[in-house]
C-alpha cells in the first residue's frame, strides 16, 4: 500500500503495514493450522472433550448438537480459522461473541441437580486443553514435523486464543509437561455418561440424507475411527473399547496425512470459510502456510 506524497515530494511513502493478525506468518500456529489433519483433530478433540460430564452436559442442554451437529462442527472450525489467520479485530470480535453467549448460558450438574455456569473456568480450561492438545497430537503422529522445542512454543502460543474466550493465560498450560500434568490432575473427574455415549454414537452414525449414508460409511466412518483411535489410554478405557495397537494407529495418522497433504493446498483452501486464501491476499502469497516454515 502507498500512501499519498506531500506536494513536491515525489518518493513514495508506505502505508501501515497489513494487519498479521493474533499469531502471524511466523508462528508455529499460521503453519499448523493449515494442514487437513487438523479435521481429525477436531473430531478427537470432541471424543475427548465429552469425558468431562459438565462440559459435555453443557453441549447437550444448551445446543441442538444432534440436529445441527455439522453448523458446530463448522462454526468451530470458522473461530479457529479467524482467530488463526484474520486480522487482530476480527479476532477478537470473534472471541467477544463467544464470552457473551457463554455468560448466558447455565446446565444442571447430572449428578447433583444444581445448576452452573457453563464459562466457569475449570470447564473452559478442559475444553481448551482437549483441543489444543488434539491438534499438537494427531497433526505431531501423522508427520507433522515438529521438534518438542516447536510443540511448546505451540502451546505457549494458545494461551492467547485462551484469553479469548475467558480464560487467565497465566493459568493454562504453556508447555508439554504443563499440558501432561494438567490431565493427570483433571483424569479422576472425567466419565463416559450417558451425555459421552450420545455424542460418540453420534460421531460415529451421523445423521445424514439417505443418498449421502454411503459415503458416511466409507468416509466420515474412517475418520471418526482414526480420530477416536488417537485417543489416550485412558479415554479408551472410559468409553469402554479395547485400545488399539498404538503403532497400528500411529501407521494409519501417517497414512491418511500422507494422503491428505497431497491433496494441493489450493484446491483444500478453496473450501469455506477460506480463511487461509484471504490471509494471503491481505499478507501477500509469502504468508502461505507450509511445514517447512514452521523452523524458521
Amino acid at each position: 500500500m502507498v500512501a499519498t506524497t506531500r506536494a513536491g515530494d515525489p518518493r513514495p511513502r508506505p502505508g501501515p503495514a497489513p494487519d498479521p493478525g493474533l499469531f502471524g506468518p511466523g508462528s508455529v500456529t499460521w503453519q499448523m493450522h493449515g494442514d487437513p489433519m487438523m479435521w481429525v483433530a477436531g473430531v478427537r478433540a470432541l471424543y475427548l472433550q465429552a469425558l468431562h460430564p459438565l462440559a459435555v452436559r453443557g453441549v447437550m442442554q444448551n445446543s441442538d448438537f444432534r440436529r445441527d451437529a455439522w453448523g458446530r462442527l463448522m462454526r468451530t472450525a470458522n473461530f479457529v480459522g479467524t482467530t488463526t489467520y484474520g486480522t487482530t479485530e476480527a479476532a477478537e470480535r470473534a472471541g467477544a461473541r463467544v464470552r457473551k453467549i457463554h455468560a448466558m448460558l447455565s446446565a444442571t450438574d447430572p449428578a447433583t441437580g444444581r445448576a452452573y455456569a457453563i464459562d466457569a473456568p475449570d470447564l473452559l480450561l478442559w475444553v481448551h486443553c482437549a483441543e489444543i492438545d488434539s491438534y499438537l497430537h494427531v497433526l505431531r503422529r501423522s508427520g507433522y514435523p515438529l521438534t518438542d522445542a516447536q510443540a511448546d512454543r505451540y502451546l505457549a502460543e494458545h494461551r492467547v486464543s485462551a484469553r479469548l474466550v475467558g480464560l487467565d493465560p497465566a493459568e493454562v498450560p504453556a508447555n508439554r509437561a504443563e499440558m501432561a500434568a494438567y490431565f493427570t490432575e483433571v483424569r479422576p473427574r472425567l466419565a463416559a455418561g450417558a451425555d459421552a455415549r450420545a455424542v460418540d454414537d453420534f460421531l460415529l452414525r451421523p445423521p445424514t440424507h439417505p443418498l449421502l449414508v454411503p459415503a458416511r460409511e466409507v468416509l466420515w466412518r474412517r475418520v471418526a475411527q482414526l480420530a477416536y483411535a488417537s485417543l489416550p489410554p485412558y479415554a479408551h478405557e472410559l468409553y469402554g473399547r479395547p485400545a488399539p495397537a498404538p503403532a497400528a494407529v500411529t501407521r494409519r495418522l501417517r497414512a491418511t496425512g500422507a494422503v491428505l497433504r497431497g491433496i494441493p493446498a489450493r484446491l483444500r483452501w478453496q473450501l469455506p470459510p477460506k480463511h487461509i486464501l484471504r490471509a494471503m491476499a491481505r499478507l501477500g502469497p509469502g504468508a502461505r502456510p507450509a511445514p517447512y516454515k514452521v523452523g524458521r
